[in-house]
């Protein structure tokens, strides 16, 4: 069963990229009427990550992995992001702003499957996690990619924040880090951790999360360039989408 789900799971992702292409998700910047019922943003944010959080502590618990030190190692980082992400987050952006009701179940889902795919590999399948696996040269530098990720991820958002708080209502253009060269830095940050969780992990969960990272955010960041470029007509031109020098 689990190369079928992961089948769909990848065609359903293909699909979504196409569409984020050509539709926005209508949240932050992007929001607009026309998308049914809504709720305030920071609620949202909360029922759209939380689910990765809390899914796979239930999966620990089930199938006993507590005793394995890779696998708890596994849920230490893991939870470390999404705690962040589900909690600490949401209660640092303005509280002002709602998002679709829609736009919350839709990432819900999203999460929901993607943490089923996780503890499907790490506790259905016979995978070989060791205590020697610490020592494994795809563990380490995949953690280091992960370690590097999270920082590039954590420290554009603090920067958007600062401005954010700064500014009250208003956009500026950040001119800080790695918004020196490209428009969307905390994306390009956490595209970069969930590449290095797949190598860390080496599983096929973590490689599917790593395209489906792609598939959500490269859209969302070109619609940011785009709409930085629209807002202001002195946005750097030599800035680009989400790699410097390249895309």
């Amino acid at each position: 069963m689990y190369p079928i789900l992961i089948n769909i799971w990848m065609t359903i992702g293909i699909i979504t990229f196409v569409t984020l292409l050509i539709i926005s998700a209508p949240y932050g910047r992007h929001s607009r009427s026309g998308w049914g019922l809504t709720i305030p943003k920071r609620l949202g944010w909360i029922i759209m990550e939380s689910p990765a959080l809390y899914l796979l502590w239930i999966y620990y618990f089930l199938y006993d992995g507590f005793n394995n030190p890779v696998l708890i190692f596994f849920l230490i980082i893991w939870s470390i992001h999404y705690f962040n992400r589900s909690f600490i987050w949401p209660m640092r952006i303005k509280k002002d702003g709602t998002m679709p009701v829609l736009v919350a179940l839709m990432a819900f889902l999203f999460n929901a499957v993607n943490t089923f795919l996780h503890g499907y590999w790490f506790f259905l399948l016979d995978i070989n996690y060791d205590i020697s696996w610490f020592s494994e040269p795809v563990f380490i530098i995949g953690f280091l990619i992960f370690l590097l990720g999270a920082f590039i991820n954590i420290h554009s958002d603090n920067i958007l924040m600062r401005l954010a708080k700064n500014t009250e209502h208003e956009y500026k253009i950040p001119q800080e880090g790695l918004y020196k060269y490209v428009s969307s830095p905390n994306y390009l940050g956490e595209i970069i951790e969930w590449l290095g969780w797949a190598i860390l992990t080496w599983s096929v969960s973590g490689l599917v999360f790593f395209f489906w990272t792609i598939f959500n955010l490269l859209p969302r960041a070109i619609s940011h360039h785009k709409w930085y470029k629209e807002e202001f007509e002195d946005y750097p031109k030599e800035r680009k989408i989400i790699i410097p020098k390249i895309l």
